[in-house]
């Protein structure tokens, strides 16, 4: 084939190597590694989405008669909405392997929609999608200024907004209502804050001061210790309809408080990067021996892997998988507070897959 053909208007067929043509499999690959730091995308998911973007963008250029002569350089959002039918979606998704059928593509399609990714629009017949805006990858291949990171306490003031809306999108997958779930993680976010500041930490680009990462160490009181030995899923509450928080905090000088939460640990995509994974690992490191101070039998660090791109982040510091959901693969994670404060981060970093840092 030596054009993409409008396979809505006609019996002709998207074959997947015109769009590995027009669009390299380098820069497919380049745009899924940004697209995986987003939650509920997998990597699976990020290709599929990163092929009908492109799509989409090929099949709007012919049909405003331009012609496709050049390859796909970069992604934009598309201009206004592209007919698309399932089986478009499905032959652009799953080419000629056996993976997937019309339905499936709908179902995928619905999944980016419900993820912000995408808009639909179906009058009875035809179905049309819009790209929506993705700022941070379409400004990302751009060349730019390196942009310093610093350590800082999390300014409930003037943080709480943008770093409530990282969160909720970094874990979009666990979602019902991703704008409610946003509110509930800033007002919980300001309480943390105010019950226990020197737990809540952010990275902060040096320019502007806006937070792009944080890192919640949320110490328990000896009650709440028994969630880390149920399924997960029993103890969800920011990203359930739960209206209490299982997990109480422990006041300062709790002789009893022996384990620390880490309620969240996320650096946006954009600065997911070995340096700032690193600066943000030791800032915690040494919140976490300032802690030791205010509970004194503090010894015990538990998480939850809940995004797959920090699973091999998980490997390469030693935190063990424990107690997990037995129909969803979350799964409690744990580490000795002690091994954590003596670990060589930057030895530890060396071995994770550079895939997943940039």
């Amino acid at each position: 084939m030596s054009s993409l053909k409008p396979v809505s208007q006609s019996n002709d067929r998207l074959e997947p190597d015109s769009l590995d043509r027009f669009f390299p499999l380098a820069q497919q690959r380049l745009y899924m590694s940004m697209l995986m730091g987003r939650g509920g995308l997998t990597r699976r998911r990020a290709e599929y989405f990163v092929r009908l973007w492109a799509y989409l963008l090929l099949k709007q250029r012919q049909l405003s008669g331009g012609r496709l002569t050049q390859p796909l350089t970069q992604l934009h959002s598309t201009d206004g909405s592209i007919a698309c039918t399932h089986r478009e979606a499905a032959d652009v998704f799953y080419g000629n392997q056996d993976r997937g059928s019309d339905r499936a593509a709908g179902m995928m399609i619905d999944r980016f929609v419900a993820l912000g990714l995408l808009e639909k629009q179906f009058d009875g017949q035809t179905l049309c999608l819009q790209i929506r805006s993705i700022p941070e990858l379409e400004t990302r291949l751009q060349p730019q200024i390196p942009i310093t990171l610093i350590p800082d306490a999390f300014n409930p003031r003037t943080d709480t907004i943008p770093i409530a809306n990282l969160i909720a999108r970094t874990y979009a997958e666990l979602m019902k209502d991703v704008a409610k779930a946003s509110h509930k993680i800033a007002k919980a976010l300001r309480s943390w804050a105010q019950q226990y500041p020197k737990g809540l930490r952010v990275l902060r680009r040096a320019d502007n001061l806006n937070p792009v990462g944080i890192s919640v160490l949320y110490p328990v009181t000896s009650e709440s210790e028994v969630y880390f030995f149920q399924p997960p899923s029993k103890s969800f509450y920011l990203s359930s309809d739960a209206d209490v928080d299982p997990f109480k905090m422990a006041v300062v000088g709790d002789q009893d408080c022996t384990s620390v939460y880490i309620r969240s640990w996320v650096i946006d995509t954009p600065y997911l990067q070995t340096e700032n994974i690193y600066l943000l690992l030791e800032d915690s490191r040494k919140t976490l021996i300032q802690m030791q101070e205010d509970f004194p039998n503090l010894c015990d660090i538990y998480s939850l892997i809940l995004h797959p791109l920090y699973e091999d982040l998980r490997l390469a510091l030693g935190f063990q998988k424990t107690f997990q959901d037995t129909q969803r693969s979350y799964h409690w994670v744990y580490l000795a507070l002690d091994r954590f404060v003596a670990l060589d981060i930057k030895q530890a970093l060396s071995a994770m897959k550079q895939s997943l840092i940039r």
